[in-house]
């Protein structure tokens, strides 16, 4: 069984927040706190540490009281960098990731996202709801770095084609479809009732 204490939580902050107007999602205020705060409180007690992947504003993001790791990858190469950034900090046999721009993450993704990862033999689990999978909310082995940096190393940064080469179980979240709803957008900030 896979433990808390194997699971280093990865929050997701490291793009530019484009459909944001180009903002840092991450520190984009939510009922009062930066947005990013409200994954990590979601994460922290699912995991036995957490790293925050900010490619900016990293004394910001440090201020929430975790280490951040920058992509080594260049250019904003999105989530897959950030993983990469992660594993390679890492001191657990797992990682979770999750975005910063879902301050309403399931309190029991992890345990679900495990118990699919062992049952299936798989190299990574990632939350489905109905049909739509969410590969940003994932359970992955940490045995898979050498394999992402040559899939990274030759060019590859779609999410979706670098886990078509691995062992994946999709884990259903029927039951918690309002739980993977992000923010991307000012209209869908207000929408949620954030500032």
């Amino acid at each position: 069984m896979i433990a808390r204490a194997d699971v280093t939580g990865i929050v997701l902050a490291g793009g530019q927040g484009r459909r944001m107007g180009g903002v840092d999602k991450g520190l984009v205020p939510f009922r009062g706190e930066p947005m990013a705060t409200h994954a990590i409180a979601r994460l922290a007690p699912q995991v036995g540490a957490i790293l925050v992947n900010a490619n900016q504003n990293a004394e910001a993001y440090a201020a929430f009281g975790h280490a951040v790791v920058p992509d080594s990858v260049g250019g904003f190469a999105g989530p897959l960098a950030g993983l990469h950034a992660g594993l390679a900090v890492a001191a657990t046999p797992f990682v979770a990731t999750v975005p910063c721009d879902s301050p309403f993450l399931p309190e029991d993704l992890v345990a679900r996202l495990a118990a699919g990862l062992e049952a299936a033999g798989a190299d990574v689990a990632v939350a489905r709801t109905f049909d739509q999978p969410h590969p940003v909310f994932a359970l992955v082995r940490t045995g898979v770095r050498a394999h992402l940096e040559a899939f990274l190393g030759s060019g590859g940064r779609k999410i979706d084609a670098w886990y078509a080469t691995l062992r994946v179980v999709e884990v259903p979240f029927d039951d918690r479809a309002e739980a993977f709803r992000n923010i991307n957008t000012r209209d869908e900030l207000s929408a949620a009732g954030g500032s």
